[in-house]
């Protein structure tokens, strides 16, 4: 069965409880546990929902604690640390079976003029002469375990088209780089939130997996165990997730079973909207 915009849209639409108390759902994307970057949209909406006025997030950073059970509703419970003149600051936790499996702390800003530069983009080939990633997941779906082949070749309400796309059966080392264009499969609402939640979700993305390039590793072994441990994304710019992005990622530095990566995401014109960077486990077993 597909996993359609619609489906994401239903995610990131998440019950009022309570005063600063929101309840959302999850959707199982094959590791049979919470995905990082749905607990990341889903705390950026509760804790924007808590937020007067027109303050757009500008900053957020998270630390995953437990496995997420897809199969548990998530509470999320907003502390609203404080309501300044130009900022407002948000702690999220999120709960299942009266624990908390993920934290984070999140800052809006009244919008400011101010000073201005940014890294260029770099010159790589554009998305309409790429193929799409689920159409290289079903050129070897066979191969695929079939426990989880349906999750990994069915439609997903982001689109992604991986410039330099690995083997993951035959995972030859590489630089540790990574680029992809990515965009929701579909039009989104105008309002700066959805856009910013929408980004949120996709900003969990193909971090991890960059930095297992240089060791010739992918996520398909068996003897591997990968998770993201922490994420932290800035937004410097207003975003369109429904328009095409380039997820430009490195991995500096992999040490004590821990991979290190960072991202930058720009606008189809070369605009660098937000920037990523993240802490993920990477453990071989013997």
């Amino acid at each position: 069965m597909a996993f359609t915009l619609d489906d994401l849209h239903g995610l990131l639409d998440l019950e009022y409880i309570e005063h600063n108390i929101f309840r959302a759902r999850s959707i199982d994307i094959g590791s049979g546990m919470v995905f990082g970057g749905q607990a990341l949209a889903q705390s950026l909406v509760a804790a924007r929902r808590t937020v007067e006025g027109d303050r757009p997030a500008h900053s957020m950073h998270g630390y995953f604690i437990l496995p997420g059970d897809v199969e548990a509703p998530i509470v999320y419970e907003v502390d609203r640390l404080r309501d300044g003149k130009s900022f407002t600051t948000r702690r999220i936790v999120a709960i299942q079976h009266g624990r908390a499996i993920f934290n984070m702390a999140a800052s809006f800003q009244t919008a400011e003029e101010g000073m201005e530069h940014q890294a260029d983009m770099p010159d790589v080939p554009g998305p309409e002469a790429l193929p799409r990633e689920l159409e290289l997941a079903r050129a070897v779906e066979d191969r695929i375990p079939e426990a989880v082949r349906s999750f990994y070749t069915r439609e997903r309400p982001i689109e992604f088209r991986p410039v330099d796309p690995v083997d993951p059966f035959d995972p030859a080392p590489k630089p540790p780089a990574h680029h992809v264009w990515f965009r929701a499969r579909g039009a989104l609402p105008d309002d700066g939130g959805t856009h910013r939640s929408v980004l949120a979700y996709a900003s969990d993305y193909g971090l991890l997996s960059t930095a297992l390039r240089p060791h010739g590793l992918s996520f398909v072994q068996p003897d591997l165990q990968l998770a993201s441990l922490d994420h932290a994304l800035w937004f410097h710019r207003p975003v369109r997730a429904d328009d095409w992005l380039l997820y430009v990622m490195d991995s500096p530095s992999a040490s004590g079973a821990r991979g290190f990566t960072r991202g930058q995401i720009f606008a189809r014109d070369g605009t660098l909207v937000a920037s990523v960077a993240q802490e993920g486990l990477m453990r071989v077993w013997a």
